[in-house]
């Protein structure tokens, strides 16, 4: 599946929080996130595997009670069903990959 950027499409799923599902496959989901600063994600698991990119802005993260502090270019995975939560130090867009899909994702394509 291709699709074309498109600068658009973005659903506030929180007060803080924007996402758009960029594309997905049998076994993944891409998505973009612009997160306000100042939103705090609760603490939180799921049954998918997250990994992501950092690419502006600043956040911390708490993941299995370690911290850490992203920045532009950090990178992270998350393995299913880890209790984590991240800070938004500073506006922040995120780009990640859910696996399996998030079906609850794909009404943001």
């Amino acid at each position: 599946m291709f699709k074309e950027s498109a600068g658009g499409g973005f659903h506030e799923m929180l007060p803080g929080v924007r996402m758009k599902t960029l594309v997905h496959g049998e076994h993944t989901l891409l998505g973009e996130f612009r997160l306000d600063a100042g939103f705090e994600v609760p603490a939180h698991s799921h049954p998918y595997e997250q990994t992501g990119y950092l690419v502006s802005g600043r956040l911390r993260f708490t993941v299995a009670g370690d911290r850490f502090d992203a920045v532009p270019g950090s990178s992270w995975s998350i393995p299913r069903d880890v209790v984590h939560a991240a800070d938004v130090v500073e506006d922040a867009v995120v780009i990640e990959v859910f696996s399996p899909v998030r079906e609850d994702y794909l009404p943001f394509s």
